[in-house]
C-alpha cells in the first residue's frame, strides 16, 4: 500500500526533522553487480524516502562497489556510505551501520538480495500496530536459492517454540532499535558463515513480541551467478563446528532442558550441526572425515536427546546416530547415498511401516536400529488437481499424486458427507490420475443423494511379495488455481441427470479458508439463474413484451422454460418461446395481448422431468447481487374498452 501524499507531506525535513522510521543497513563486499538491484529496491519503496535512512558499509571491496555507492549518495540524501578495511564477514559492517543508525527500527539488507517495493511500509506498520521487537516478512528464494521457511500466516505475536520463525535466524528482518540497544545486541565479527546466529537467537529468545507479516513476499533471497554466497565458500568445518558449540551453549543458557529446548535443537541439527556432513564431508580424505566427526561428536553428546533424534528425518537421524555411536564407515555410506547418488527404494514392511532405503538396513553386522530408517510418519501425499470440467452431466477430474518417496499404485476419489463415503475409481499411471464423477452412478453404482459432498483423493502404495502390504494416504482435493473457483465456468450451477433418480442442480464451490473442492447437489448455496436478467415493456393498451437472458448449463433439450407472473394471490403462466444460443446461453420471450392488469413479479419456471425450479428475474441494469425483482405493470384497459363501445353505439 503506497503512503499517501498527505502522510509524506507531514514528514518534517531540515534540522528539526524527526528521526527516520527505519534505518536500512547494508554490508557490501565486492557485490557491485548486484547493487542496482538491492539498493534500488530501497529507493523504490512506497514508504516515503524521508522516513528511510540507508547506511551502506563497504567492507574493503575491490570491484568498484564503494565508488558506485559514493556516487549514488550524491543524488540520494538519505544514503550514508561508510568505507572500512575488509573484515572477513558481514558482522563488522553491520555493527558499524548499527552504531550510526537513528531510525525507530532497523532492517538488515544483504547487498545481493532485494526488498519488495512495499516491504518497509508493511513491516514498520506491523511493528507499530503490534508493539513488535522483531517482525518477519515473508521470504522467497530466487536464482536457485530456497527460502529457509515458508511464512504463510500473518500474526501479531508468535512463540518461537510453536511457530516456524526460529528456522530463519538470518539478519534480514525488522528490529526495534531500542530493543537492540537495550540488550546490546551486535553481530560476531570476522566470520564468513553463521556470524548472525548469536544475534538472531538472542533477539528471538528475549523479544517480548515477535510478529509475522505474510500477506505478500517482503524479502527475496538471490543466489549469486558466481556461486560466491557465503554458504558456498570453502570453510574450516572443524573450527566451524567448535564455534557452533559455543553458540548452542548460549541457547542452553537461555532455555532450560526439556521439550522447548529440544524444539530449538532440532532446528540446529538440521541447519548447523549436520549440514557439513554432505559434499564437504565427502570431499575430505579419511583423516579429514574422522576429524569432522570428532568435532561434531561433543555437540551430539550434549544436545542429541531421544526426542531430538526422533524429530529428525531418516537421512539426518542416521547421521546423528552414527556420530553418537562412532560409526564412521556407516556415516560415510549414508552421506554418499544422499550426496553421490540417491538412496535405494523405500522398504514397505508387512505391518505397513515404511523404511528409508539407506545402506545397511537390517544388516546384522551393523549397529543401526530400524528406528533410524523409519519414515512412516513422514510419507506425505503430494497431489495437485490440475483440471476439472463438466462433460454433459459428468464431472471429469485430472491431477497428479504420489506418496513421497514411495510413489503409488492405485487412486480413488472419495465423496464425503458426514459419516458417508462413496468411492469413485480413477485411472493412475506414472504419477498422473483421471477420474469421472457421474452423479447417476457415484453412490456405489447408484444415484448420488442430495447434499454437500467434499472431494478427497486416496492413494495407496503396495509392497512386494505374497503379503502385499499397503500404505494409504488421503487428502482433500484443492484446485491448482483456487482463484478460478469464482469465475470458472465449470463452477456455475447446472442441471445434472441422476439415472433412476430425479435430475438435480449441481454446483461446485471451494470451502473457506482452505479451498477444498465441494459439490452442492440440490442445495441452495448457489441456485440456478444467477445471471438471469430481463426487460419488461408494456404499452398503454396493455400489450407487454418480456425478454430474459440466462446461462443454464446442462439444461436437457426437452426441458420446459416458461415465464410466469406472480402477485400476492395469483400466478399466471405465459406462453413462452425459448432459444438456445452458444455456450449454454438462453433467450426467453413472452408476448401478452393484452396482459392481466396489475403489478407482477416476473420469474422463470424451469421444468426438467421431476425437477422444477422457479427463478426470480432481475432487471437487466440491476447490480450482480441486486435483490430487486423485475416487475411488469399492466394497466386496466376495461374502462377504455367500455367507453369505446359506448362512443361507437
Amino acid at each position: 500500500m503506497p503512503v499517501s501524499d498527505d502522510l509524506a507531506a507531514a514528514v518534517p525535513t531540515g534540522p528539526d526533522a524527526a528521526a527516520p522510521t527505519v534505518s536500512v543497513i547494508m554490508p557490501v563486499h565486492n557485490t557491485r553487480r548486484y547493487l542496482d538491484r538491492s539498493l534500488g529496491s530501497v529507493f523504490a519503496q512506497t514508504l516515503d524516502q524521508r522516513q528511510i535512512e540507508v547506511i551502506a558499509v563497504d567492507d574493503g571491496s575491490t570491484d568498484g562497489s564503494a565508488e558506485w555507492l559514493f556516487e549514488q549518495a550524491r543524488s540520494h540524501p538519505n544514503l550514508t556510505v561508510l568505507r572500512q578495511e575488509a573484515s572477513g564477514g558481514a558482522g563488522r559492517p553491520r555493527n558499524a551501520g548499527l552504531d550510526l543508525a537513528t531510525g525507530d527500527y532497523v532492517f538488515f539488507l544483504d547487498s545481493d538480495d532485494r526488498l519488495d517495493t512495499e516491504a518497509l511500509f508493511w513491516l514498520t506498520r506491523t511493528a507499530q500496530e503490534s508493539g513488535s521487537d522483531v517482525v518477519y516478512g515473508r521470504i522467497a528464494g530466487a536464482d536457485g536459492r530456497g527460502a529457509p521457511v515458508d511464512l504463510r500466516t500473518t500474526s501479531a505475536a508468535v512463540s518461537v517454540f510453536d511457530s516456524p520463525v526460529y528456522w530463519s535466524l538470518a539478519a534480514y528482518k525488522l528490529f526495534r532499535r531500542a530493543f537492540l540497544e537495550q540488550h546490546r545486541l551486535r553481530f560476531v565479527e570476522g566470520r564468513l558463515l553463521a556470524e548472525d546466529l548469536p544475534f538472531g537467537i538472542t533477539a528471538l529468545l528475549r523479544a517480548e513480541v515477535v510478529s509475522v507479516f505474510a500477506e505478500r513476499t517482503c524479502y527475496y533471497l538471490h543466489g549469486r551467478d558466481d556461486n560466491s554466497n557465503a554458504t558456498r565458500q570453502d570453510i574450516d568445518w572443524c573450527e566451524y563446528l567448535a564455534y557452533i558449540g559455543t553458540v548452542l551453549d548460549q541457547v542452553a543458557a537461555e532455555v532450560p532442558p526439556g521439550a522447548d529446548r529440544d524444539k530449538l535443537m532440532v532446528r540446529h541439527f538440521h541447519g548447523e550441526i549436520l549440514m557439513p556432513f554432505g559434499a564437504p564431508y565427502l570431499g575430505r580424505d579419511g583423516a579429514g572425515r574422522r576429524a569432522m566427526a570428532a568435532a561434531a561428536r561433543p555437540l551430539v553428546e550434549r544436545y542429541l536427546t531421544d526426542r531430538v533424534l526422533a524429530a529428525l528425518p531418516p537421512a539426518l537421524r542416521l547421521r546423528a546416530h552414527c556420530l553418537r555411536a562412532g560409526l564412521d564407515d556407516e556415516l560415510t555410506a549414508v552421506v554418499r547415498a544422499d550426496t553421490g547418488s540417491r538412496p535405494g527404494p523405500p522398504h514397505l514392511d508387512d505391518d505397513g511401516r515404511v523404511y528409508a532405503g539407506y545402506p545397511y538396513f537390517r544388516d546384522p553386522r551393523r549397529a543401526l536400529p530400524d528406528a533410524c530408517y523409519d519414515l512412516t510418519d513422514r510419507v506425505a501425499l503430494r497431489q495437485r488437481l490440475v483440471h476439472l470440467h463438466w462433460v454433459g452431466g459428468v464431472l471429469h477430474l485430472r491431477g497428479t499424486a504420489a506418496l513421497s518417496p514411495l510413489g503409488g499404485d492405485t487412486v480413488e476419489i472419495h465423496l464425503r458427507r458426514g459419516g458417508t463415503t462413496h468411492r469413485v475409481p480413477a485411472r493412475y499411471e506414472d504419477g498422473a490420475w483421471r477420474a469421472a464423477v457421474d452423479p447417476a452412478t457415484a453412490a456405489d453404482g447408484g444415484p448420488l443423494p442430495g447434499g454437500t459432498w467434499g472431494f478427497k483423493i486416496a492413494l495407496t502404495a503396495h509392497g512386494t511379495g505374497a503379503a502385499r502390504p499397503a500404505l494409504r494416504r488421503e487428502a482433500w482435493l484443492v484446485p491448482e488455481h483456487p482463484e478460478d473457483g469464482t469465475g470458472h465456468p465449470d463452477f456455475a450451477p447446472r442441471i445434472v441427470g441422476r439415472g433412476t433418480a430425479a435430475p438435480a442442480v449441481a454446483a461446485l464451490f471451494l470451502s473457506r479458508p482452505h479451498g477444498h473442492l465441494n459439490l452442492d447437489l440440490d442445495g441452495t448455496s448457489r441456485p440456478l439463474g444467477a445471471d438471469l436478467r430481463g426487460t419488461a415493456d408494456c404499452t398503454r393498451s396493455g400489450r407487454a413484451t418480456l425478454t430474459v437472458h440466462l446461462t443454464l448449463p446442462g439444461c436437457p433439450a426437452d426441458a420446459e422454460l416458461r415465464l410466469i407472473l406472480r402477485d400476492a394471490t395469483r400466478t399466471v403462466a405465459l406462453r413462452t418461446t425459448a432459444t438456445r444460443d452458444a455456450g449454454d446461453h438462453y433467450t426467453v420471450r413472452s408476448l401478452l395481448r393484452p396482459g392481466p392488469p396489475g403489478t407482477w413479479r416476473v420469474a422463470l419456471r424451469v421444468t426438467a422431468g421431476p425437477l422444477r425450479r422457479e427463478l426470480p428475474v432481475h432487471p437487466a441494469d440491476a447490480p450482480p447481487d441486486g435483490p430487486i425483482p423485475l416487475t411488469l405493470n399492466v394497466p386496466d384497459t376495461s374502462f377504455r374498452k367500455r367507453l369505446a363501445r359506448r362512443l361507437r353505439g
